[in-house]
């Protein structure tokens, strides 16, 4: 029996696969909130006392009226400090929680409706939760997930032996998962995740505790997997290089609102209010008082790294090359993580006001 087409997109019959081809957006938010009421314990014995009779409760806006829109095959860094909404939003569009307000289709499904046809068509990763059996080896489960997604034991061969052979874990499989160290058991995760050959992928803090070389494994693996795949994905995470390394366009956050939503480049360029200048002098020493066009960052002679606000960037090199013997100079922007935990540091000072 064949698939029938709507206007929305069509139907595979046999797996009840929601196929959308109408040129529609793969995700897609708009105003969505989410609101939490949380109890407020006034101090002492008498505010605990009544408040056995009579509860006060604050609300906590964990997400607030966040819109945006993702197109098929892109993968987007979604941004924001502890607390500004990430987690939430992630949980939100993968169904786990309720919406206070607002709407949001992913892949033309209402995720907490939790259609069976959806959840085969997403995974989410978080690198602080395990879906894997501890005491079992990582291939034991891998066989529960292709029971619970309906993989074909064709399909599922290929699919593991395909994942394994680019995770380089096929020696690990009969492995316990307790016996795994952090970042092997982060890439039998990943195959966890990606098994049912899922559409989008919601990735929460992938590369949490894993040393320089499992970041750059798990990111290399990344990279490669949805420009094969073309996946659409969400990553959330703190750690800047994963985003610089995978994604070309953020969503951020922060008090649960949207704040920009751009290229890497326009964050620099919105937020920053400095310039990096590079000076390499021809004596072999730093010259004392460059303090006073700004601020040191490093002085190793006869180098000597120096920000400027960037309104200034101009005059200080002029003076600077007029009072100085100078070999080279160069100009740069700030890194991006470090503009990224000045905006949040900023954000959270000003609520503190």
């Amino acid at each position: 029996m064949s698939g029938f087409s709507t206007c929305a997109g069509s139907i595979d019959a046999a797996t009840e696969d929601v196929h959308y081809d109408c040129g529609m957006p793969a995700v897609d938010v708009r105003n969505l909130g989410r609101t939490y009421k949380v109890y407020r314990k006034r101090e002492g014995l008498m505010a605990s006392v009544r408040g056995l009779f009579k509860r006060e409760f604050k609300e906590v806006h964990a997400v607030a009226d966040v819109s945006f829109t993702i197109e098929e095959g892109e993968m987007v860094a979604f941004l924001g400090p502890n607390g500004a909404g990430k987690t939430t939003t992630l949980k939100l569009l993968s169904g786990l929680i309720v919406p206070t307000s607002g709407s949001a289709t992913v892949l033309g499904h209402v995720p907490w409706k939790r259609e069976d046809a959806y959840r085969r068509r997403f995974s989410l990763v978080t690198g602080q939760k395990e879906q894997l059996w501890w005491d079992l080896p990582a291939q034991e489960s891998f066989r529960l997930h292709k029971e619970i997604y309906r993989v074909s034991d064709e399909e599922y061969r290929s699919r593991l032996d395909e994942l394994t052979e680019l995770l380089d874990v096929g020696e690990l499989m009969s492995q316990p998962v307790r016996e795994l160290s952090l970042g092997e058991r982060m890439r039998m995760e990943l195959i966890a995740a990606l098994l049912h050959r899922p559409d989008v992928l919601f990735l929460d803090e992938p590369t949490i505790g894993l040393d320089v070389i499992s970041q750059r494994r798990v990111q290399q693996f990344l990279l490669k997997y949805q420009k094969e795949q073309g996946i659409t994905v969400i990553l959330t995470s703190h750690y800047m290089k994963d985003v610089e390394a995978l994604c070309d366009r953020a969503i951020v956050i922060n008090k649960g609102s949207k704040i920009h939503d751009g290229s890497l480049d326009e964050i620099v360029d919105r937020f920053s209010q400095h310039k990096i200048i590079e000076l390499h002098f021809a004596a072999q020493s730093t010259p004392s008082g460059i303090d006073r066009y700004g601020v040191v960052l490093e002085d190793r002679p006869p180098m000597l790294r120096l920000q400027v606000e960037k309104q200034n960037v101009s005059d200080v090199l002029t003076q600077i090359l007029s009072e100085y013997d100078i070999d080279d100079v160069s100009v740069s922007e700030r890194p991006l993580e470090d503009v990224i935990a000045e905006l949040f540091s900023e954000g959270d000072a000003a609520e503190s006001e």
